[in-house]
């Protein structure tokens, strides 16, 4: 009898595309990410499209779970409507029992529908990394008990709320969902495959870790970014987001160093956690017969072009880790396909050999896994809210910012030569015609995405078109 894989998804929270050390980042330490990549397919230019909010991890794990577009998503993927198939759900009906943990930021029901087995299941966006509210796994998918709490007990006794039925005081997220990874893999005794979605709350801050991760770096040996910034040189649209207000104005060199040290500290406390789940199934025999994916929801700038957050086009926001390593995948590749995390639900369809549900807007990566040389797109098409837009071929990357009703600003980046996004060739006379071509593609993708069926986008045109046809009489 063929018996299909075992599927684990690793999924980390606010992780960078460069961001591990076998992809050359020299500082920082990631032995077992560099196991997968070592042994795995690695897209180094994987992208998420952006957001329509700037909480942009929720549309981002809406478009993975539904292999939707983001402009085909519901109220911005707050939650999944019936009518789209899910990736958890497909497996479950196609013989997987599947098991999720940690983050779902796309409602109670659409978690329901995707999931056989879970715990430690935490519904929202963000938390405290030791007393994560969370879930125990509810076979009737109700999840709607909540607890008490106070928030300012030093000066106030209101009782507020929060969705979940129990708190481990003390522990930290990732050891609290790896925790649980392992305890579903040391007690699995069914004979159908499964998949297990581990999806993490770290790198997000609060940035806390073990000391004894925060101990394995030091401020003074990491270096800032080519491309850091005291204060971005316009308006974004979102210069004054909450995330943009982790560090002071205007940002002080040494305290963006400790941003990026914290931020490297919680990844290898992250990586650690999962060589803990790796080994789990080492022990149990489920290794080599497991398919493995680890990705993240989107990027963080941490000091790149003065941001903080991941709310623009930058490479920096744009451009997630996305690996995969297993049975039947190729060794050591790196990929510079241009390719989307909503690919990663028909890839896998087509990986364990069953029908994609035809509502899929991803495109699948399996040709492209054994065949370097085939490419998925020849540009991507990358949002923010209704104030950015962009299009990017790997060469060139064309932004477009309205602010305050109008076009405010173009740049264009030649990404070979200036990979860290710092000189804006758009006001050269030199580069012109390769505006026009960059603008030509956007308004294609434009169209064909349906960017327009969407409130975002109608607000972001509608102004462009009025300020471009003002601006040329």
């Amino acid at each position: 009898m063929n018996i299909k894989p075992n599927i684990v998804f690793f999924f980390a929270d606010d992780q960078r595309f460069d961001t591990i050390h076998a992809l050359g980042n020299e500082k920082i330490i990631t032995p077992n990410i560099d196991k997968l990549v070592n042994t795995g397919v690695t897209f180094t230019h994987a992208h998420i499209p952006g957001g329509t909010v700037g909480a942009v991890c929720m549309p981002s794990r809406a478009m993975i779970h539904s292999g939707k577009s983001l402009f085909n998503l519901k109220d911005s993927g707050s939650s999944i409507p019936a009518d789209h198939s899910l990736l958890g759900e497909t497996l479950k009906n196609n013989g997987y029992r599947t098991f999720g943990t940690g983050k779902w930021h796309n409602g109670p029901e659409a978690y329901a529908r995707s999931f056989t087995d879970g715990d430690e299941i935490f519904f929202g966006g963000m938390n405290d990394h030791w007393n994560v509210p969370a879930y125990h796994y509810d076979p009737s998918g109700k999840y709607d008990t909540k607890l008490p709490y106070v928030n300012d007990w030093l000066y106030k006794n209101n009782i507020a709320y929060i969705n979940a039925d129990h708190v481990k005081n003390g522990k930290h997220s990732s050891e609290l969902f790896a925790d649980a990874s392992i305890d579903f893999i040391e007690n699995y005794n069914a004979d159908n495959p499964f998949f297990m979605y581990v999806s993490f709350m770290a790198p997000h801050d609060p940035r806390t870790m073990p000391e004894k991760f925060l101990k394995m770096y030091d401020a003074i040996n990491i270096e800032l970014p080519p491309n850091f910034m005291v204060e971005h040189p316009f308006d974004t649209g979102a210069l004054k987001i909450r995330d943009e207000m982790l560090a002071e104005f205007p940002r002080n060199p040494e305290k963006i160093k400790k941003h990026i040290t914290e931020y490297y500290a919680m990844i290898t406390h992250l990586d650690h956690e999962i060589g803990r789940i790796i080994k789990s199934l080492e022990d149990a025999g489920k290794f080599e017969n497991t398919i493995f994916i680890f990705a993240g929801d989107n990027g963080l700038a941490v000091g790149q072009h003065g941001l903080m957050g991941k709310q623009s086009c930058y490479e920096h926001s744009m451009r997630i880790p996305l690996v995969f390593a297993g049975p039947g995948i190729a060794h050591g590749v790196q990929n510079d396909s241009l390719v989307y995390l909503l690919d990663i639900f028909p890839t896998l369809c087509d990986l364990i050999d069953i029908e994609t549900p035809d509502n899929i807007d991803g495109i699948s990566l399996n040709e492209t896994l054994s065949n370097s040389q085939r490419k998925v797109r020849d540009c991507v098409y990358l949002t923010y809210a209704d104030v950015q837009r962009a299009i990017s071929d790997k060469k060139f990357k064309l932004i477009e910012y309205v602010i305050n009703g109008k076009h405010s600003m173009t740049q264009l980046f030649d990404l070979k030569n200036n990979p860290w996004e710092l000189h804006n060739l758009a006001k050269s006379d030199n580069y012109r015609e390769k505006i026009i071509e960059m603008r030509t593609k956007l308004f294609l993708l434009r169209d064909a995405l349906g960017d327009e069926s969407t409130i975002f986008g109608q607000t972001f045109w509608n102004a462009y078109k009025t300020s471009v046809q003002s601006a040329t009489g």
